[in-house]
């Protein structure tokens, strides 16, 4: 009897541990791993440790975001691919990295074909989110979000206030054949880099001028080196936030409603707002850091648009793909959106 009580009271004990074991490991929270190439102290970073707040809220503390910053894991496209290995879990892009599973979607960014901020918007959160949301998922990652980039401007050692200026030049392209087709409708020679090159490319020669949002050419450190940042504004960049669809796939009911509540705590209009916001603080900080902002007069940034506006055709050529009918999308909904 004694014996078989021992027993009993070994295999209540080994019980009573398995069952704290198991307790224990359902409190753990699940970890995803988010990346960005954004630099520290910037608006981007500010969001991202919001959002992590966000997830860990609506999660209850089921759900833990770890981010890595400053492209610790490697530059957008490079990491856009491994998301939708599922190598990385999620992350936050620019619409440009998104175009290296989807090339269409460069698309967005070709220059000077929103007429207003309000109306670029307007088609991104009306009409663009399925086409993108569809497109991607074949790519294997979920749509969850768009952010925003910030406006796009000449950056380099001198002012460009004519097309003419940049021909013949070494241009930093983003590596999306829309960015490429921008810098050869111009007349420069494009050499395809991801933003962690984009300062040393600039220090060692190895490219003359560049396109840039101030919200990254000041914080990066590209403004010390290509200190000159002509305003021509000819596009404002979208953004997007991504999760692999593998990870996706395994969450559960509960963790995707709290990961989609996170998101959507915080619309792509607050976000954008607050990018923009930040520009003018930026150029700001740059003036007082020894740089130089040239501010082209309407008929100057007229050459730049007649410049670049015929060149449209050619960039959806160039791009190919579903790009016709992507573009076609595009324009539709500029014209329902108005000015």
């Amino acid at each position: 009897m004694t014996r078989l009580t021992g027993a009993l009271a070994t295999v209540g004990a080994t019980l009573t541990i398995a069952l704290a074991g198991a307790a224990l490991a359902q409190d753990k929270p699940v970890e995803f791993r988010y990346t960005t190439g954004a630099p520290p102290k910037t608006p981007w970073v500010m969001q991202l440790d919001r959002f992590v707040k966000d997830v860990n809220e609506e999660s209850k503390g089921k759900i833990k975001i770890n981010p890595f910053i400053n492209a610790q894991l490697g530059n957008e496209q490079d990491t856009m691919q491994q998301t939708a290995r599922g190598r990385i879990d999620l992350g936050g892009f620019s619409v440009a990295a998104a175009a290296a599973l989807v090339p269409e979607l460069s698309l967005t960014s070709l220059p000077f074909f929103f007429n207003s901020a309000r109306q670029q918007d307007c088609v991104y959160d009306n009409y663009l989110i399925p086409y993108t949301t569809n497109a991607l998922a074949q790519k294997g990652v979920v749509f969850l979000g768009w952010t925003h980039v910030g406006s796009g401007n000449i950056v380099g050692k001198k002012p460009f206030k004519s097309p003419a200026d940049v021909k013949g030049l070494k241009a930093r392209s983003a590596p999306t054949k829309t960015a490429a087709a921008f810098w050869v409708a111009l007349g420069a020679n494009p050499n395809p880099l991801g933003i962690t090159e984009w300062a040393s490319a600039h220090q060692t020669g190895l490219v003359d001028v560049s396109d840039a949002p101030v919200t990254y050419y000041v914080p990066s450190g590209l403004g010390k080196i290509a200190p000159v940042y002509t305003r021509t504004n000819h596009v404002d960049s979208g953004g997007i936030v991504v999760m692999s669809k593998t990870v996706y796939d395994k969450l559960s009911a509960d963790q995707r409603n709290a990961l989609q509540a996170a998101v959507t705590k915080r619309t792509a209009a607050q976000l954008r707002a607050e990018i923009r916001g930040f520009e003018e603080k930026i150029l700001e900080l740059h003036l007082k850091n020894g740089g130089q902002i040239v501010t082209l007069t309407p008929e100057e940034r007229a050459k730049w648009q007649k410049a670049l506006e015929p060149a449209w055709p050619q960039i959806v050529k160039a791009v190919g793909g579903n790009a016709e009918a992507f573009f076609k999308l595009m324009e539709d909904a500029k014209k329902k959106c108005g000015a």
